[in-house]
Formats: C-alpha cells, sequence, structure tokens
C-alpha cells in the first residue's frame, strides 16, 4: 500500500459510475489528496457528459473526458487484428485490448498535470487490475500504483452502499442491490460476467446480448458485404472509404442486424482462475473472417502458417496485459512485415449469426488458376511429384526398414 502522506494528487480512471464516483471519494478522504478524473469515450455507447458534471458535483477541478475512438481502433484494434488474434482459440480481447490504450493516456495525464499517483476501479480477483498496472509500470516505472479494492476494508455491498449515503453520493435505484452480472463495453465488444452468469452450465439468458440480435432471428435472406483492405487494414465497405472507428462502427451494424458475434466462453484468467463471459463482438468478427480471407491469397503460404503459429503467444501477451512488452513489439513487427502484400477486397454472406467468406480478390494475389487446374497448363509437371514423395518419405522408410529388423 502506498504511503498516505506522500500522495498529493492521483489520476483516476473514472467512468462516472457509483463504483468509481466512491472510488473518487474514498481516495479524496483517505489519501487527502487532489484527484484528477479520466472519462475516456471507447464507443462503450453511454453518455459521457453525465460524468463530467458528477466530478464537478464532486469538487474535482481537472476533468479530463476524452474521444478516444479513433486512436483505439487505428493503433490498438486493428494492429491486434493484422496477427488475426484470439485467445484460447476463441476470444476476439475486446476488453484486453482496451486497458492498454487507457493506461497510456492516464500516465500522460498524470505528466500533464504533475500526478504523482494513478488509480483503477479493477478488483483485486480479475485480469484488469494487471493490465492497467503493467501498462502504467511499463510506460512510468516509478509511478504509484492506487488499487482501492485491494486496499478498502468495504465487505459488501451494504458498505459500499453506506458509504455512498454517507458522503452524499447520488445512487441510482438499480444500483442499491447486487447486479445480476458485471459488463463491460467498448467499439469492439461487450462483456458481461459474474453473478447469474457464474454456473458455467446454465444458458445466458437472452437480455444478455445487448449487441446482437439472436441468430434465429435474424432476416431470412443473407447480406451481401464487401470489404476492402490496405496493408493489412480495412478502409472500406461496399467501396466506401471510412476512418478506422467508422468502419467498426459499421460492421457492428451489420453484425447486430444478422446475429453475429456471440460467444459463450469459459476461459483461464491470468491471476490463475477459471471465469465465465459472455462476448458479443460483431464487427470484430466479421472483421477476422475478412482478414484471413484476404490473407489466404496474398500471403504465401509459410508466411501464414508461421503466423499461425506465432498467433497464440501474441494473444496471450495481450490477454494478460504486455501490450507495451519488448516481446509484443518484437512479434508485431513480425506481423506487420507479413501485412506489406495483404491488400485486396473481400466479400463476405452475412447469414443467422455467421459470416462466410464468399470471393476475394487481389493485385497482389499468389493464387494461380493455371496451376491448380485440373486441365493442362504450365508451371507444374505432374511427374516431378515423384521425386518430391520420394524425398520426404526416406526417412519414413528407414524407420520402418528398422522396426522390419527388429521384428516390430
Amino acid at each position: 500500500m502506498p504511503k498516505r502522506d506522500d500522495i498529493r494528487k492521483v489520476v483516476l480512471a473514472y467512468s462516472g459510475g457509483l463504483d468509481t464516483s466512491i472510488i473518487l471519494k474514498w481516495l479524496q478522504t483517505t489519501y487527502g489528496c487532489e484527484v484528477v478524473t479520466f472519462t475516456a469515450d471507447l464507443g462503450q455507447g453511454e453518455e459521457l457528459e453525465p460524468a463530467r458534471r458528477k466530478a464537478e458535483m464532486m469538487g474535482i477541478r481537472e476533468i479530463y473526458v476524452e474521444d478516444l475512438r479513433e486512436e483505439f481502433v487505428r493503433d490498438f484494434v486493428f494492429p491486434m487484428f493484422r496477427a488475426n488474434a484470439l485467445y484460447e482459440g476463441l476470444y476476439l480481447l475486446g476488453t484486453s485490448i482496451a486497458r492498454p490504450l487507457i493506461a497510456k493516456r492516464q500516465i500522460e495525464i498524470a505528466r500533464e498535470t504533475g500526478a504523482d499517483a494513478v488509480a483503477h476501479g479493477a478488483t483485486g480477483k480479475g485480469n484488469d487490475q494487471v493490465r492497467f498496472e503493467l501498462g502504467y509500470y511499463a510506460l512510468a516505472p516509478d509511478i504509484t500504483v492506487i488499487s482501492p479494492w485491494r486496499e478498502w476494508d468495504f465487505e459488501s455491498r451494504e458498505d459500499l452502499i453506506a458509504f455512498a449515503e454517507s458522503h452524499q453520493i447520488p445512487i441510482p435505484k438499480d444500483k442499491r442491490g447486487e447486479a445480476p452480472f458485471s459488463c463491460d463495453a467498448n467499439l469492439l465488444h461487450t462483456s458481461s460476467e459474474g453473478k447469474l452468469l457464474e454456473d458455467p452450465n446454465v444458458e445466458a439468458p437472452d437480455y444478455v446480448y445487448q449487441r446482437t440480435v439472436a441468430p434465429e432471428e435474424a432476416p431470412d435472406r443473407p447480406t451481401i458485404v464487401e470489404i476492402d483492405f490496405e496493408k493489412g487494414d480495412a478502409v472500406a465497405i461496399d467501396g466506401e472509404r471510412l476512418s478506422p472507428a467508422s468502419l467498426l462502427a459499421r460492421l457492428n451494424d451489420l453484425g447486430r442486424e444478422n446475429g453475429i458475434g456471440r460467444l459463450d466462453l469459459v476461459e483461464n484468467r491470468f491471476v490463475g482462475m477459471k471465469s465465465r463471459g459472455i462476448y458479443e463482438t460483431p464487427g470484430g468478427t466479421i472483421l477476422l473472417a475478412a482478414h484471413r480471407g484476404i490473407e489466404q491469397i496474398t500471403l504465401d503460404g509459410g508466411a501464414a502458417h508461421l503466423k499461425d503459429e506465432l498467433m497464440p503467444r501474441y494473444a496471450e501477451l495481450i490477454y494478460n496485459g504486455f501490450w507495451f512488452s519488448p516481446e509484443r513489439e518484437m512479434l508485431q513487427a513480425l506481423i506487420d512485415k507479413s501485412q506489406e502484400m495483404v491488400s485486396g477486397t473481400v466479400r463476405l454472406k452475412l447469414y443467422k449469426g455467421m459470416a462466410s467468406v464468399i470471393g476475394r480478390s487481389s493485385p497482389n494475389s499468389l493464387y494461380s488458376e493455371d496451376l491448380v487446374t485440373f486441365e493442362a497448363g504450365s508451371g507444374y509437371d505432374q511427374a516431378d511429384a515423384a521425386g518430391f514423395i520420394r524425398l520426404n518419405a526416406l526417412r519414413l522408410r528407414l524407420l520402418a526398414s528398422r522396426r522390419q529388423k527388429m521384428g516390430g
């Protein structure tokens, strides 16, 4: 725990909700310090001006409310999608990839305001505390980090409510009891977990899903969409060039309408426990399918297979909070090198929860109809396959001969 007399000013990652408002007041009363609030718009779909007004009401003089949607998609989401990153083969890392950007901006604000500490509202059981704090220390090794959930003496929701009431913090009626589940959202995804979702054998109720219609209720006619790529990044939808955030938002709309991007996952947290989460990543699911589609014709086989081998390690680094680590940056350099020729157009069919590639074209295509056709063509002599097979079979034949000699 930091020495309380040493903290003069702290930058708090502030959502404006009840929990972070309690944290704000707790910091003021426990540390006797000045608090700077930082509220990031990452496309969570909420009005952020109430957070500013609540911070003002609580006596905060330095308030940062910033629209980071373009930076989020351009500098964090898109680089991750160049790698086709999936944690444990399924999770598109929507929460994980948001944390390093928030941490980065908090440290920048701490420097701008002369703060000597930063604080977050992550609990002591989850991954986010790790992600935030690894980001803080990677960017400012001497910064003081305050994690209220690991420090305070509150043991129940009732304790938090009592503290809020004693300090005149407004408590919405729907916040007085235990929430049925917790939710985190940004432009890439929505994550729901805890409480009624904790039993992995009980199906999540329909109302948990907030960003997608149920696949069985999606339109009976498919939606056809084309996505253009330049050097591994999506740049246009149906011929219309869009900014990174606008493009992802458009894909979210298409995914929502067609019931795409739902995931019910039991994952292994970095802190050691398993947890069950309900994720919705409509636009990201479409984007992943499209990106793999354009890579199929533009990436050499060896390069594609190497990327697939490295992807789980890359995804795990992001999930565990090591975005600013040298190994993630090294992998990113390799991934970005692989994307130099990944340009072209992918056509997809969106239908009742599925995003299927039905066409792809590129000026950099390595696909040769002449080579793969069953008709007579140039450039490939089928007789060459005999020697290729014999050479690859040599060690297998030697092993078989040894087994025979040994009576195996």
